[in-house]
């Protein structure tokens, strides 16, 4: 009698997890070893790097895409996945879509007058609490330092 599929895909679910925790743990230990050591965790990582790219090229010869092609191919694939942006400007795109927040771009004129009366609230605030503590100050006998 074969095994239900069921019980296959639960097999195969636990057999991957404990696959990615041992390579999961694996990664942090390497992490931790290499940082204490700067310039070798830079060296490991730039060979993963160009090999990894080394791959990439060679499989993409292999399929026989050419280099407009494969240029539109993954200009494409970085355009769609908000990834082009982010590695030529930084991380905080990816951030800010795990916040869900808008781009500055993409803040409306009266969100960005709300801000500002927001900070010019603040400030008033941060004179008034430093003019009570000044005041608090000359009101204090000689004796006893603020």
């Amino acid at each position: 009698m074969a095994p239900q599929p069921s019980v296959i895909i639960a097999d195969m679910y636990k057999a991957w997890k404990a696959v990615y925790t041992y390579f999961d743990k694996l990664e942090d230990r390497v992490r931790f070893r290499l940082s204490r050591r700067p310039l070798l965790y830079a060296i490991v990582g730039a060979i993963g790097v160009a090999l990894l790219w080394k791959g990439v090229d060679d499989m993409a010869t292999q399929l026989g895409i050419d280099g407009i092609f494969a240029f539109a191919l993954g200009l494409a694939m970085m355009l769609v996945t908000g990834l082009l942006v982010a590695f030529f400007i930084g991380d905080s795109i990816i951030i800010s879509g795990f916040k869900k927040e808008k781009k500055l771009a993409d803040d409306t004129e009266a969100e960005l007058q709300a801000e500002e009366v927001r900070r010019q609230r603040l400030a008033a605030e941060l004179h008034h609490i430093e003019h009570d503590i000044e005041e608090l100050k000359r009101r204090q006998p000689p004796h006893i330092r603020l």
